[in-house]
């Protein structure tokens, strides 16, 4: 249990036998009344985010959350099989629960593996990652009125906007939570 005063971002709450991610929180004070707490949560498993408001100083059941840095080791059929780095058991980690995580996500790669009673969460990757091109159409100097960046696609097979001094072959830092180009390698 714990107080909706002692809220945190990425929490774990067990709601109604439903887990829910603490994603933004804000006590306010209205003009007359009690104090609430207004937060943002999202679903575990589903990914539904949600506006909810709690009365200050509500008793609330928290989900234990096991979070593990594992590492990826392949794809079995519809399953991405990772393994723990301390123990060396091998989880499998169903592609909906894995998500957009896929698409930047390699062979040997670490990330983290959040488990609620053994079954798989969600995936956390860092920030960022650094990908090779593997394709993308030569930049024409001067041609600005796209902004200044072109279509390439990388070795996960996701394709992200780069700029058109870009060539194939190339490595390239990609922001993990919104798919952007942050630089080269």
């Amino acid at each position: 249990m714990v107080s909706t005063n002692d809220f945190k971002n990425g929490m774990v709450l067990d709601l109604d036998g439903q887990l829910w991610q603490v994603v933004w929180f804000q006590h306010h004070k209205p003009g007359k009344g009690n104090t609430v707490v207004r937060s943002k949560i999202k679903h575990v498993l589903t990914g539904k985010i949600v506006d909810r408001t709690f009365p200050a100083d509500t008793k609330i059941d928290t989900a234990t959350v096991d979070r593990r840095e594992m590492q990826y080791l392949y794809m079995d059929g519809n399953d991405y099989v990772f393994m723990d780095n301390n123990t060396y058991d091998q989880v499998y980690v169903p592609t909906e629960t894995v998500g957009d995580a896929k698409d930047y996500l390699l062979e040997n790669q670490t990330a983290i593996v959040a488990l609620h009673d053994a079954t798989p969460l969600f995936i956390e990757l860092p920030a960022s990652v650094e990908l090779e091109i593997t394709y993308t159409e030569p930049g024409l100097q001067g041609d600005r009125s796209t902004g200044g960046t072109k279509p390439a696609t990388l070795e996960t097979g996701k394709e992200i906007q780069v700029p058109l001094f870009i060539t194939t072959g190339e490595r390239v830092k990609v922001d993990t939570r919104d798919g952007s180009y942050l630089g080269r390698v």
